[in-house]
């Protein structure tokens, strides 16, 4: 017969992985329902409807939106990696660097739209959205951007406008604009083309 120790062990335990799968559901409804309405568009309701538990199920498991958008992103985001921007590094000519990233990213962009371009629409009108991205996607742009100028044969003075470039070449919105017309792969040389043009390396060919 088990101990009375051991029975509340066990009870603990049980009642810690019902939370887990309580907190892994609520997470996982909300993501859905950002990919398929938007954050803008997905009340509390929403999402404990989905998640099959009460509103107030929701708010003991996340106390505000800030709370729930950075379970959210971090779930999605494990699950959506994002283009490594190290493994462009090891390229050494920088306008075949960008080039070789642009396409990956572009290529990325493409499969992952459909959330993608819901958080960025929203971010404008939802503060605690653009907090959780504050950290998350502008620090992904700052690494992607250290990466792709590096090795650029500019002066100086220069510099700061390549940044701004890059920066211009890798936002998302510019990818909606450019594959309006053109495929993604056709978009990302378009976009590394007029970059070297722009800043001419003496390694490129």
């Amino acid at each position: 017969m088990p101990s009375q120790s051991g029975s509340r062990r066990y009870r603990k335990q049980a009642r810690a992985e019902n939370e887990q799968d309580t907190h892994r559901r609520i997470t996982e409804a909300a993501v859905e329902l950002h990919r398929s309405k938007g954050p803008a568009n997905t009340t509390v309701s929403d999402v404990a409807k989905l998640a099959r538990v009460s509103r107030m199920t929701v708010y003991n498991h996340f106390a505000n939106e800030t709370e729930l958008f950075t379970a959210c992103s971090t779930h999605w985001a494990s699950n959506n990696p994002f283009p490594d921007p190290m493994r462009w590094a090891s390229i050494e000519d920088p306008a075949r660097r960008l080039a070789a990233a642009l396409a990956e990213l572009y290529q990325w962009y493409d499969e992952k739209q459909d959330m993608l371009g819901k958080v960025f629409r929203d971010m404008p009108i939802v503060p605690a959205l653009q907090t959780v991205m504050a950290g998350l996607w502008t620090d992904y742009v700052s690494a992607m951007i250290d990466v792709l100028s590096k090795d650029w044969p500019v002066a100086d003075e220069r510099r700061a406008d390549l940044r701004s470039a890059l920066a211009l070449a890798v936002d998302f919105h510019s990818w909606q604009v450019l594959t309006q017309s053109v495929p993604p792969q056709r978009a990302a040389t378009l976009a590394a083309h007029l970059i070297a043009s722009g800043f001419p390396s003496s390694r490129a060919s």
